[in-house]
């Protein structure tokens, strides 16, 4: 919990009282590696924050799955379209790694939106953070090569993109995991 109350305290200088209520709404929860946290059809109930571990976002299908987006430690996620309208998600959630999160429900952090003068300004920065991000993702998809995808998200992360399996790494860059391979083979 001191990472997220770092994270307040030094980008919105959360006041002691504000920080303990939101404090109080938060749940500790530890997943298995493979864990799916939110299948879809269900409602998305919680904004989560990563202490430990990796998570992705994707898409089954029969065939191939389709990954679109991985969310890294120190990092907030939910399937926030289902979180916002309460309304079924249409993809799943799953831990790659044993992951442990931080997690508020949609009803508590609506109490602490009401019962804090900070709670707004948490909300719309969080907004913030995942409109921009599925924004880059969107902008990438359509102006960067595979290639260029795979060296940004290895730039971003490189001490855990060895624990993506190299199928969703393809997946999530649109190439198969042959494409992949030439890729990788090129720019080492």
């Amino acid at each position: 919990m001191e990472l997220i109350h770092k994270y307040y305290k030094d980008n919105f200088d959360i006041s002691d009282r504000d920080w303990e209520v939101f404090a109080s709404k938060l749940e500790y929860n530890e997943f298995p590696k493979k864990q799916t946290i939110l299948h879809e059809g269900q409602v998305e109930n919680y904004l989560s924050f990563i202490e430990t571990g990796l998570v992705r976002f994707y898409i089954p299908k029969e065939e191939n799955e389709l990954t679109f987006a991985f969310v890294f430690n120190h990092n907030f996620f939910s399937a926030y379209d289902s979180f916002l309208t309460q309304s079924p998600s249409k993809y799943r959630v799953e831990t790659i790694t044993d992951s442990s999160f931080w997690r508020i429900s949609y009803n508590d952090l609506q109490a602490v939106y009401a019962e804090t003068e900070i709670g707004n300004l948490i909300g719309r920065k969080a907004s913030e953070e995942l409109f921009i991000k599925k924004s880059e993702r969107e902008l990438s998809l359509l102006n960067k090569s595979p290639e260029e995808r795979y060296l940004d998200l290895f730039s971003e992360k490189p001490e855990v993109i060895k624990e993506i399996p190299l199928k969703y790494i393809a997946s999530y860059i649109g190439v198969t995991p042959q494409a992949l391979s030439r890729i990788r083979k090129r720019i080492s």
